[in-house]
């Protein structure tokens, strides 16, 4: 999940030109630049999670750091490892590696809204993480102050906007 997420996170990101910094995401708080920095502690989380640091994870979103962290997570035992999430609890670094390819995949689609560019996610991976998060993840995410309010979908909506309304984004901005 991570080395898909992460790899089309940083694809993305390669493309945003130096003039498409400061427009404006669906976070609120944060313009793309912001949100670039934010995406690029993923890899440097997982680094950490998994008691690595490489100098390349800092120079993401180079594909060098989501191939370093690739090759960490591949090593024995590295997914039985245990770390703190961003919310405080422990977690295993594979639920960290889960956890951080959600979190790419939601702002690949923030970063894709900013950009003007197809905001379609990769349906096997929405699949993935909305069957592993919800829907308690994202009231998680709430109360660790880092998830917006849950925005209703319809009935019929797909499996990416029930991820995204969960997870505070308007599917349909």
């Amino acid at each position: 999940m991570f080395e898909r997420a992460a790899a089309t996170a940083s694809a993305l990101a390669r493309s945003v030109g130096a003039d498409q910094l400061g427009l404006a995401t669906p976070c609120s708080e944060w313009d793309v630049a912001a949100l670039l920095e934010h995406m690029a502690g993923g890899p440097a989380y997982m680094a950490a999670a998994l008691g690595a640091d490489d100098p390349a994870v800092h120079t993401w979103p180079d594909v060098a750091a989501v191939e370093a962290v690739n090759a960490w997570l591949a090593e024995p035992g590295a997914l039985d490892r245990r770390c703190i999430s961003p919310a405080g609890f422990e977690w295993s670094a594979a639920e960290a590696a889960a956890g951080t390819a959600m979190d790419q995949l939601i702002h690949t689609w923030d970063l894709a809204v900013a950009l003007g560019v197809d905001r379609t996610l990769d349906t096997e991976l929405v699949d993935a993480v909305a069957a592993m998060f919800l829907p308690h993840m994202p009231e998680v995410g709430r109360q660790a102050g880092f998830v917006g309010a849950a925005v209703p979908v319809d009935a019929t909506a797909s499996t990416q906007d029930v991820l995204l309304g969960a997870m505070g984004r308007d599917p349909r901005r």
